[in-house]
């Protein structure tokens, strides 16, 4: 499956005045883009990590790609490509930690234990507007109540009926700041977890 490939480091596309780069992604012009020592780096880790036994133990989680940051450089990697990279590699290192699981659990505990987390979520996410999650300091910054249980209701919504919402929502959602908000910490925390039970049941 295509999709859930590693990146290839060494694939070369075309660069600026028809010249030909070994770069893996798009150098940015203007502005910041992510190191590329560091994405480089944690790519050749990503594919170690994926081409080791599937019976030994994991190196690299998709959780980890998940959480992954790089710093900002000038003629860096173009961040929006090197995101959809990312996506993919989350992806592909979740199917393969669902497959272990299973072959661990057995099908029949396996799902009973993400619909026992799915609940927990779905617990929370059913709070009342407002009260979904803990606020930040009175004058720390939070996210934005109103953003954050607008999707939340929409989460309820996937968890109690199905609706459609496709995993890309909840990783790239983003939340305009505001003083005591709620917890960046615990909602983000929340929204990981989201992210792990759509890719557990895809």
């Amino acid at each position: 499956m295509t999709a859930t490939r590693v990146p290839n480091t060494r694939s070369p596309r075309p660069g600026e005045n028809g010249t030909v780069s070994t770069s893996p992604f798009p150098i940015v012009r203007r502005g910041r883009g992510y190191a590329p020592a560091d994405v480089d780096a944690f790519l050749r880790d990503a594919r170690t990590a994926y081409d080791l036994d599937p019976s030994a133990d994991p190196i690299l989680s998709a959780d980890d790609i998940r959480r992954v940051s790089f710093p900002l450089v000038r003629k860096g990697y173009s961040t929006s490509y090197v995101d959809a990279a990312l996506e993919r590699l989350e992806d592909a290192f979740a199917l393969r930690e669902r497959e272990r699981s299973l072959d661990t659990m057995g099908r029949r505990r396996w799902l009973a234990e993400t619909r026992e987390t799915a609940q927990v979520l779905l617990n929370r996410l059913s709070r009342p507007a407002g009260e979904k999650f803990s606020r930040s300091g009175r004058f720390t910054q939070g996210y934005r109540i109103t953003d954050v249980d607008t999707l939340a209701v929409r989460l309820v919504a996937y968890f109690e009926t199905g609706a459609a919402i496709d995993v890309e929502t909840v990783r790239t959602a983003i939340f305009r700041p505001q003083r005591g908000g709620y917890s960046e910490e615990q909602v983000d925390r929340v929204l990981d977890a989201v992210v792990d039970v759509m890719l557990a049941v895809r």
